[in-house]
């Protein structure tokens, strides 16, 4: 596994001006990008599949590249593809920013891709990254080989992100003495947190963005007030002024059989945007399809991935 810090890619200027467009251009710039971390999974003694697209793993709100560690290495073990899962900005090691939408995340995205001189790449978003994979797809479709969506609609939101405002406030109030081990404190953050949920998965998910300081001081590796701001009126929606475009590519939705975040009646509106989606839930698995049941998780996107 590679671990690089990359420079990021902007590619429109406008993007109010895209309602109606059906064809994008990919060059042009966007000043509001910032520079994205990311680990890159690929062979080291040169038999890797490269005649495939890379994959690019965009994770979900409040996570990180490292939750899709196991994953990342599988579908490379599987594929032969390379793979290289990315932070958000205002996620992990990536840059922060004021600025959260669905537009300027996929213009990071495609910076980082230039910037690895890659010009196409199979793309799989879960939650938010699956949005932000939509909507590269949509805004330069030829750059996506292949697409793979996971329990996220870009019709619909799930009744559960009315919940998060509580969990942003919930991080923010959370007060952790200086200087006390890591252990020490994910057990003081973990008590606090117990105000916000008494789902101890959701809590310990959480806690994987506490870090310590140089100073022995702990914060949140997350940009709270920024994703804060723009949850409501970004992050909780598909854009909507990108009615009118359309990806013809392969695509593949992924639910979860308990989650709320994606059903099957809204396929045929989906496919009037991803003519080509096809979607296939996983059951008794809920929004974290990929860790609630990896296995079924895995067989479905490396079939998908070698097919396609």
């Amino acid at each position: 596994m590679i671990n690089r810090l990359s420079f990021v890619k902007k590619l429109f200027a406008q993007n109010h001006a895209l309602l109606g467009i059906r064809t994008m251009k990919c060059d042009s710039i966007n000043s509001e990008t910032v520079d994205l971390a990311y680990s890159s999974y690929e062979s080291t003694s040169g038999d890797s599949n490269s005649t495939r697209p890379p994959l690019v793993i965009l994770h979900g709100l409040l996570g990180s590249k490292n939750n899709w560690n196991s994953i990342s290495k599988a579908i490379h073990r599987t594929t032969g593809r390379t793979v290289i899962s990315v932070d958000a900005r205002n996620h992990g090691d990536s840059g922060h920013s004021p600025h959260h939408t669905y537009e300027h995340m996929a213009h990071d995205v495609m910076k980082l891709l230039k910037k690895l001189e890659i010009n196409r790449v199979s793309v799989m978003g879960h939650s938010m990254g699956g949005r932000t994979a939509m909507v590269m797809a949509l805004l330069c479709p030829d750059l996506i080989s292949t697409l793979i969506v996971v329990d996220i609609s870009p019709v619909k939101s799930s009744t559960q992100l009315h919940s998060m405002m509580k969990i942003f406030d919930g991080m923010s109030r959370v007060s952790i003495t200086s200087g006390i081990p890591m252990s020490k404190a994910r057990k003081v953050a973990d008590e606090q947190l117990k105000g916000v949920s008494q789902d101890v998965n959701l809590r310990n998910f959480l806690i994987t963005n506490l870090i310590q300081t140089n100073n022995g001081s702990y914060t949140w590796r997350v940009n709270l007030k920024a994703l804060k701001q723009n949850f409501q009126s970004e992050i909780s929606a598909f854009p909507a002024n990108l009615q009118g475009l359309q990806y013809s590519g392969p695509t593949l939705f992924v639910g979860g059989g308990l989650s709320d975040f994606i059903d099957k009646d809204d396929l045929p509106l989906i496919q009037e945007i991803f003519p080509l989606a096809q979607l296939i839930f996983v059951e008794d698995a809920g929004h974290w399809v990929h860790s609630h049941k990896p296995e079924k998780f895995l067989q479905i996107v490396t079939k998908f991935l070698i097919e396609k």
